[in-house]
């Protein structure tokens, strides 16, 4: 399989290779270090916690959802979410994290798990051609879309609490 989806099934495959590993790899984490600060952020000098990249993988998913619903509502969809531009992208991360601030550990998980749950439900909801067969974002098809902000932040989160996990924990 090549590293890029090209059809829906090895959208699936995509993220259902990497998502079990990468929860496997959150639930290592313990409650007490969620919110230590150690992992690279998203906005250049920044420092966040593993919190908050689940938070992160939240907030994009749960945007590929929202786009889906708009588009298929007739509805203008504001790329990448209303207020931001495709230049601010991590100030948008930096939203992901104010939203879930306050939510404990558990909590998120168990939201990261229902969030891709509904992207991979969405996913087996469309034909291959829905996904794959047509412009649906400028030059993007709407699997390339899913794929942008699911499988690929997954392994680059992934990545990056495996190090935490090696230099904290």
């Amino acid at each position: 399989m090549s590293s890029v989806p090209r059809n829906k099934h090895e959208l699936e495959l995509a993220i259902n290779s990497i998502f079990p590993k990468l929860m496997a790899d959150y639930r290592s984490i313990p409650q007490s270090k969620a919110r230590q600060s150690g992992i690279e952020g998203n906005v250049k000098d920044t420092v966040i916690s593993v919190s908050d990249t689940v938070a992160y993988l939240i907030g994009w998913g749960k945007l590929v959802l929202k786009w889906h619903h708009l588009s298929s509502q007739n509805q203008k969809v504001d790329f990448p979410e209303t207020g931001y531009k495709w230049n601010q992208l991590g100030l948008l991360a930096e939203s992901f994290q104010q939203e879930y601030r306050d939510w404990q550990y558990d909590a998120l998980l168990i939201e990261l798990e229902t969030t891709v749950n509904e992207v991979l439900l969405l996913i087996s909801s469309l034909s291959d051609h829905e996904l794959y067969g047509v412009a649906w974002y400028e030059q993007w098809t709407l699997g390339r879309m899913i794929q942008f902000n699911t499988s690929s932040p997954m392994k680059n989160m992934r990545t990056k609490v495996r190090r935490f996990k090696r230099e904290f924990i």
